[in-house]
């Protein structure tokens, strides 16, 4: 019975995704994000409609409007006119 219990344990761990924030520019032009993330500093470079993934522990994202956001992961983010909409 523990080794049963100890599997289902183990594959619960093991099978979960990660969670990580989605980033879309929905905005016409380039944006450039600065993504703060365990400490490390980072510049992301998203293209007109494009997208991505980011900050699976968490992070602060500062925007192109300069306002500062807070991810813990699992969001999905739309950049609109340089400011985030999070659904």
């Amino acid at each position: 019975m523990k080794s049963v219990l100890g599997s289902l344990v183990a594959f619960c761990i093991f099978a979960a995704p990660a969670a990580a924030a989605t980033v879309t520019n929905k905005d016409g032009a380039t944006v450039v994000l600065t993504v703060v993330e365990n400490g490390s500093r980072m510049e992301i470079v998203l293209d007109a409609g494009g997208s991505e993934t980011l900050c699976p522990t968490g992070c602060f994202v500062t925007l192109p409007n300069g306002d500062r956001i807070a991810l813990d992961g699992g969001e999905n983010v739309e950049i609109q006119n340089g400011s985030a909409v999070i659904k």
